[in-house]
C-alpha cells in the first residue's frame, strides 16, 4: 500500500469520525429541546381549570 493510500484512508476515516460526532450532537440537541417542549406541554396542562360544576362526573349510569 503506498504512502498518499494510507494517509487518503486516515483522512477519510476522520471525516467520518467527526461526521458521526457531529450528527450525534445535533440529535442529543434535538432530544433536549422535544423534552423541553414536552414539559412546558405538561406544565401547562396541570394548570388547566376546570369550569364544570363539582358533582359532574361523580356518578356513572351503568342501566343502559
Amino acid at each position: 500500500m503506498e504512502v498518499s493510500a494510507i494517509a487518503a484512508l486516515a483522512t477519510e476515516l476522520s471525516q467520518t469520525r467527526n461526521a458521526g460526532a457531529v450528527q450525534l450532537a445535533v440529535l442529543r440537541k434535538a432530544m433536549a429541546i422535544q423534552e423541553e417542549n414536552a414539559q412546558q406541554l405538561i406544565d401547562a396542562a396541570s394548570q388547566v381549570v376546570s369550569n364544570n360544576p363539582p358533582h359532574l362526573g361523580n356518578r356513572v349510569d351503568t342501566s343502559a
